[in-house]
């Protein structure tokens, strides 16, 4: 141990050796430091870029100071560089600089009331040939921090600038570094790319302390948000999955539009600028402290004069949903302009209010320009789907016809099944090198079944049921886990697809492919990895729901069936030795999809199956009790992950471990933001999973928009919101992620893993991939959200996440359920939420003063074709707030208690009523 000791160190000092020969900051002559009221700063004294930024009053650095001496080499770039593409009037290539391509001592300036400011010129590689003087400076901006460029044109001929990019560099550098240190050391940065409103916030990676706001100077408009390229052969492993890499705010994109960009609609519309002989302009940046954290970054924006949106239910709009808009600038709203023209209808409410109504013809992105009287154009970026009960039912057809694989003759006995799809040659993913993704297993490869047998949970078609119950008794059973009637287990398969040729001498595998590392029989078929049972726990659950909602449904077994499958998996998954220790491993690791298994729980408990119950609770314990010991309690297969959170958060949360669920809160809403934007607006951070469930088209690290981490962490959100109605803030990030699957559903039905936010791309990846993990999410945690306008800082009386309300500032108000799911509402004015297990709520009255709310029920969705008819409906009632006494329940008379809840007869005409009120 010792001579392994004594190697580590002198690998260490000999590393940081080559580093110092390769130091062009300049950091061995030392730094400059100066505070404002809000800062202390420290720049490189030669290079003058940024190497520490603290609060005052705190000992967090934003920069990641502790790693500089590892990032001091030419190509490592850093706050206070500068990229930019230039021409000369006359000529059409365009000229690329960049000061840390090879990187020499800017020359000082003393200029007055101004910390440092420098000429850059020496720093750019193309100094001497160079038709633009470049000036920077940092100073005092009102307590805040200001970032300042001076350029102008010394050549003799007019200069079209277009691209000006300022990378931004913050700490998000989790290489080498324990989870402790991790949490305690970095931060996030996540964009709103909304041009004169435009900001990128830094964010705590623990979600906890001050946040960090910059905005753009003098019109310096937030165009685009590109990654920037550098050596990945370094000791932090830049873009890799402990170092996703830098990006920069691009304030003109034209000549990347016209090259890399061309085969793209960007976020934006590109511009570029024209500068004449001796003229100069001035770009910069803004760096305001938000004191109180993250709920505290929209008052941060609007203290630095920028104008800030917030959309209700956010920035996904299905085309029968009106949505809401609020604005708040210190300049008055002269137009407001969709793009393509007519997607977006705005009408102006007043006081900044504006309904948002989607086109029937228009389906995805789409973006609202809003021009203000102080020449400040805003774009706000929305997302177009279909109706979220059309959307779902495209994706139960396809994945029960298209995307049915029905193959007898398959070798790897994947028939019937809703095996993997690729849209780029819209047919099956048969093989792939990530065995998984062919193989039925990994969220990669159950992804598409998962999300076809979930969809059945809240809107069941019978001939959907028929195909998938198929698919439950003939492939999951039996293939992709082992059939445990005579053995006795109840093992997941890691993939039932696997790289064997020896094992199957007459299949054709794909001689393109690299198949070096791929699974062989032996690894594929291996049970060990907890994450593959939740998926198939989840599918037997799902048809449990349709089973004992619809008993006219003839399915292979009878609702109990399914549901002690559910059970068994659970237990097998969660299963300890004598010893103590986890049999499967990552069972003690919070688990992507497994508030499902909260459900499952929930059931057995309403079934009075106690003794199953009772076991399961068991075993849960255990795993939160563990969490309660760690500091860090976010385990994970990958050095750094955003998927443990929710398992730990529902178990935490679950036995009353309010300190662990309390950090689980805050260490989501350090990865996951809210922004006018439907692609980052509550978006989970995840940026690795191309490499593993996507096309290998485009299999690399970049930022993933609604992956499944969006959906998944949205969940433990709006569980804490039921309980804390008072915090909106934590409402408008989960209903972000929550509506974020929707937009992944394509117009044919089909699915899509997540989309590419590189600006060379903007498009959903061709895989179905690892979707389903998100459907979940959405399927099990979407509903309407009434809130009190005043809550959110407006003055509407009642505001709908994912409802449409009638007579908003009336005692009594109507909402009509627009979200995906249709069966919860949750009535923060009465900290309840109301769920039903069959059919759809069609509209809820809520008498405020009387403290009641009257729920319209349909026994099926409507317009949605060969739904089961539900003979009744069993009502849920839930009074979760904290914040106040007393409780409700269902007041109507002469209903029948059953599982839980009390069970509603429809009507002939597929109708019924209940009323909650006040009962405690």
């Amino acid at each position: 141990m010792e001579s392994i000791g004594f190697l580590v160190v002198f690998l260490q000092l000999f590393i940081h050796s080559v580093l110092a020969q390769t130091d062009t900051l300049g950091l061995a002559d030392g730094y400059l430091n100066f505070s404002t009221k809000s800062f202390n700063v420290k720049l490189v004294k030669d290079a003058q870029v940024l190497a520490s930024l603290q609060p005052v009053s705190s000992s967090f650095d934003f920069s990641p100071f502790d790693y500089l001496r590892f990032r001091a080499a030419n190509g490592n770039h850093h706050l206070g560089d500068l990229t930019a593409r230039y021409r000369l009037a006359g000529t059409t290539a365009w000229t690329s600089i960049d000061s840390a391509t090879a990187r020499a001592h800017v020359t000082p300036i003393t200029k007055s009331n101004v910390f440092a400011a420098s000429d850059m010129k020496p720093t750019f590689s193309q100094s001497s040939t160079l038709p633009l003087d470049i000036q920077r400076q940092w100073y005092d901006l009102n307590g805040d921090l200001g970032l300042l460029y001076n350029i102008t044109n010394t050549a003799s001929s007019s200069v079209e600038i277009g691209s000006l990019g300022f990378p931004i560099e913050f700490n998000n550098i989790f290489s080498n570094r324990t989870a402790l240190q991790t949490e305690q050391t970095c931060s996030l940065q996540d964009p709103y790319i909304g041009l004169g409103a435009g900001y990128v916030q830094v964010t705590p990676l623990q979600g906890t302390g001050p946040a960090l706001v910059v905005t753009g100077l003098n019109g310096t408009d937030f165009e685009a948000w590109r990654f920037l390229p550098e050596a990945t052969n370094t000791n932090l492993y830049y873009q890799s999955q402990v170092f996703e890499g830098l990006y920069e705010w691009q304030t003109h994109t034209l000549a990347w539009a016209q090259n890399e960009w061309k085969n793209v609609t960007p976020w934006n519309v590109p511009t570029s600028l024209t500068i004449t002989p001796g003229q100069s302009f001035t770009a910069g940046l803004r760096f305001s402290l938000a004191q109180g954290g993250v709920r505290d970054i929209g008052d941060t924006v609007k203290g630095a004069g920028k104008p800030y949106a917030m959309g209700v239910p956010g920035y996904i709009v299905p085309q029968d949903l009106v949505a809401d808009l609020y604005v708040s600038s210190n300049a008055t709203v002269n137009s407001v302009t969709s793009d393509p023209a007519g997607a977006l209808t705005f009408s102006n409410l007043g006081n900044g209010h504006y309904t948002v109504k989607a086109s029937s013809s228009i389906w995805g992105r789409t973006r609202a320009t809003l021009t203000y009287s102080d020449g400040v154009h805003q774009s706000v970026h929305y997302y177009i789907p279909k109706s979220a009960p059309k959307a779902l039912s495209d994706l139960g057809q396809f994945s029960t016809t298209t995307g049915f694989f029905n193959y007898t003759n398959d070798p790897f006995h994947r028939g019937p099944s809703v095996l993997s799809w690729d849209r780029s040659r819209n047919t099956f993913v048969f093989q792939d090198p990530r065995t998984w993704i062919a193989g039925l297993s990994d969220e990669a490869g159950a992804g598409a079944w998962l999300a076809a047998c979930m969809k059945q949970s809240v809107q069941a078609v019978t001939s959907e049921i028929n195909q998938l119950d198929r698919f439950v008794n003939q492939t999951l059973w039996g293939t992709i886990q082992v059939n445990g009637s005579t053995s006795g287990t109840y093992g997941v398969r890691k993939s039932v697809f696997y790289y064997q040729p020896d094992q199957l001498p007459g299949y054709q595998y794909n001689t393109t492919f690299n198949w070096g590392g791929s699974w062989n029989k032996a690894t594929a078929y291996s049970d060990v990895r907890a994450y593959d049972y939740v998926h198939v726990s989840a599918a037997y659950w799902a048809l449990y729901r349709v089973a004992r909602a619809h008993p006219n449904l003839t399915l292979s077994h009878n609702w109990n069936w399914y549901l002690n499958q559910s059970y068994q998996t659970v237990m097998f998954a969660t299963a300890r030795s004598s010893n103590g220790q986890w049999v499967i491993p990552y069972a003690d690791d919070g688990l992507m999809e497994e508030t499902v298994w909260g459900n499952i729980l929930q059931d057995l408990q309403r079934e009075n199956m106690t003794t199953m119950a009772t076991s399961l609770e068991s075993n849960m314990r255990a795993r939160a009790e563990y969490w309660n010991g760690e500091a860090v309690p976010f385990g994970s297969e990958m050095a750094w992950d955003s998927t443990g959170q929710e398992g730990v958060y529902y178990w935490s949360n679950y036995f009353n471990l309010t300190t662990t669920a309390n950090k689980t809160i805050s260490s989501i809403l350090g990865y996951q933001p809210t922004v006018a934007h439907w692609g980052w607006n509550g978006n989970a951070r995840r940026y690795w999973d191309n490499l593993y469930g996507g096309s290998l088209q485009y299999a690399r690290i970049e930022r993933q928009i609604h992956h499944y981490g969006s959906a998944l962490n949205a969940q433990p959100l709006l569980s804490y919101y039921r309980q804390h109605p008072s915090d909106t803030y934590v409402l408008r990030v989960g209903y972000g992620g929550i509506s974020g699957p929707l937009s992944s559903i394509q117009t044919d039905g089909s699915s899509a893993a997540s989309f590419h936010s590189w600006p060379d791309t903007l498009l959903w990846d061709p895989y179905s991939g690892d979707y389903g993990s998100g459907f979940l999410g959405m399927a099990l945690s979407a509903g309407v959200y009434v809130v009190e306008g005043s809550s959110l800082g407006v003055t509407d009386g009642i505001v709908a996440f994912g409802g449409q309300v009638s007579n908003a500032n009336t005692s009594t108000v109507t909402v009509s359920p627009k979200d995906p799911v249709r069966r919860r509402v949750y009535v923060a004015p009465f900290g309840t939420l109301v769920e039903i297990d069959a059919g759809a709520i069609d509209s809820v009255d809520i008498d405020m003063a009387a403290q009641t709310a009257t729920f319209h029920l349909l026994d099926a969705v409507p317009d949605i074709g060969g739904q089961p008819s539900a003979p009744a409906a069993i009502v849920w009632v839930s009074t979760e707030s904290l914040e106040m006494e007393g409780g409700f329940g269902v007041t109507t008379t002469g209903l029948t208690s059953m599982r839980g809840g009390s069970r509603v007869v429809f009507g002939g005409d597929g109708t019924a009523t209940v009323t909650i009120g006040k009962i405690s």
